[in-house]
């Protein structure tokens, strides 16, 4: 399959942010998917996500460094700017925040800038059903998908499982679902509510 390409057909940049969730743990095989798709993959984490991710290994898969934080100023942009960006695993923590305009992270700062220049977002919650039963996380939901962001969440997705289980369910996470969004393939995108 032919990768997204920019109009000088040059490969397109995907951010793939991960949170902080043991599924981020498994974030290389969305990497590969991405890769698979054509597009150049910059992995972004938030400080929890840090706690998951194989940064050697994602360093090695991608050919870019795992960023997680803020840069210093005067410091050189070591990733290339994003033509899209992937919040996956999305947790209740970050989509709480990003929904406010918090960008008390990289991975926060840089969703806010994005979504302020119109780059293409979409973000694949992974979370337990207590957490998720949480008003603020659903009114987050329903704001984010407001202001464009393709939010893929429900039970047509993945189904919510009890507090304390989520490793369990790991294997059964749609990795291909936040991609499928972002091309506006007919994967189900659930209206939140």
């Amino acid at each position: 399959m032919s990768g997204p390409e920019t109009a000088n057909g040059h490969r397109r940049v995907l951010y793939v942010i991960a949170c902080g969730s043991p599924l981020a743990r498994h974030v290389g095989r969305l990497v590969d998917l991405a890769q698979r798709e054509g597009w150049t993959v910059c992995v972004v984490t938030t400080p929890d996500g840090a706690k998951f991710v194989d940064r050697t290994e994602l360093a090695r898969q991608t050919g870019h460094p795992v960023r997680t934080h803020y840069k210093n100023p005067g410091d050189p942009d070591v990733l290339p700017p994003a033509d899209a960006i992937l919040v996956c695993p999305a947790t209740v923590n970050t989509i709480n925040k990003w929904a406010v305009g918090i960008t008390d992270t990289l991975a926060l700062g840089l969703l806010v800038e994005a979504q302020g220049m119109g780059v293409p977002i979409a973000a694949v919650p992974y979370t337990n059903e207590a957490m998720a039963a949480h008003p603020a996380f659903r009114a987050g939901l329903d704001r984010l998908s407001q202001w464009g962001v393709r939010v893929v969440f429900g039970d047509h997705v993945v189904r919510l499982h009890p507090p304390g289980t989520g490793e369990r369910h790991a294997d059964a996470f749609p990795w291909d679902a936040g991609l499928a969004a972002l091309r506006g393939a007919d994967r189900p995108v659930a209206p939140v509510g």
